[in-house]
């Protein structure tokens, strides 16, 4: 298994490139900005890419995911209910996107904001359990996402507190690779770009709660401001024109 992790700073986020070098097949996830970097990545690995992932429709900065998956003759993919109207390739939960020896896992994952999605990838040349996620904006470094771009935030806080029930029942081991890290806003996010379920399971405090309405007063407590043109670019990255003011 290849893994190319991408840290960015203007927007602060994570992308990553991922796949069998093996087999020579290859997918982005949450691709930021240039798209000349991932394609440049990925053929010095020799991996031709299938997929090009985003987790979510981003409400912080524009996707490159469309522009990449063109230019790479990539699927562009996104949650099937997903409110975009740009073309895209839908995936169900459960759904599993063959990368020759390794696999990711869909698991519908809402709350940040109902569309959003992790991946579970396993590495079938080492073993037939999972080995890390791409947990997005559900499951970050010390933090969780927020819940009120797209609905509500208590209707999201409850999604999320359902999202990462399914991210709790994964072993310790599992790595956690997380969409972004500290100073893209979150309230206790930290500035490691990795870490595990094992050591979030322990020292995260929001991932800590297990009382769903206990959870949801802390998710509800000190929200944080919105990223600027939040649902502009929502709208932008679902390629719907946004709503006039």
């Amino acid at each position: 298994m290849i893994l190319r992790q991408f840290l960015h700073t203007d927007p602060v986020a994570i992308s990553y490139l991922f796949g069998c070098g093996g087999q020579a097949i290859g997918a982005v996830v949450d691709p930021v900005g240039e798209i000349a970097p991932y394609l440049r990545a990925a053929a010095d690995t020799g991996m031709a890419l299938r997929y090009v992932i985003d987790t979510h429709l981003h409400a912080d900065h524009l996707t490159a995911g469309r522009r990449l998956a063109k230019a790479a003759g990539a699927a562009y993919v996104l949650f099937a209910e997903a409110p975009a109207a740009a073309p895209f390739t839908g995936v169900e939960d459960g759904a599993v996107l063959p990368l020759g020896n390794v696999e990711a896992r869909v698991l519908h994952t809402p709350g940040h904001t109902p569309e959003h999605i992790c991946l579970l990838v396993t590495d079938r040349k080492r073993a037939d359990e999972p080995w890390l996620a791409f947990t997005g904006h559900t499951l970050m470094v010390g933090d969780l996402g927020r819940t009120e771009l797209a609905a509500s935030a208590e209707e999201g806080a409850r999604a999320l507190f359902r999202s990462i029930g399914r991210l709790k029942a994964l072993p310790d081991y599992v790595e956690v690779l997380p969409g972004a890290y500290s100073g893209s806003g979150g309230r206790t996010l930290s500035g490691n770009p990795s870490s595990t379920i094992g050591f979030e399971r322990r020292h995260n405090a929001a991932f800590r709660i297990d009382d769903e309405d206990t959870f949801v007063r802390a998710m509800l407590a000190d929200v944080l401001e919105a990223p600027l043109q939040a649902a502009e670019l929502r709208a932008l990255n679902a390629g719907v024109a946004p709503a006039a003011a």
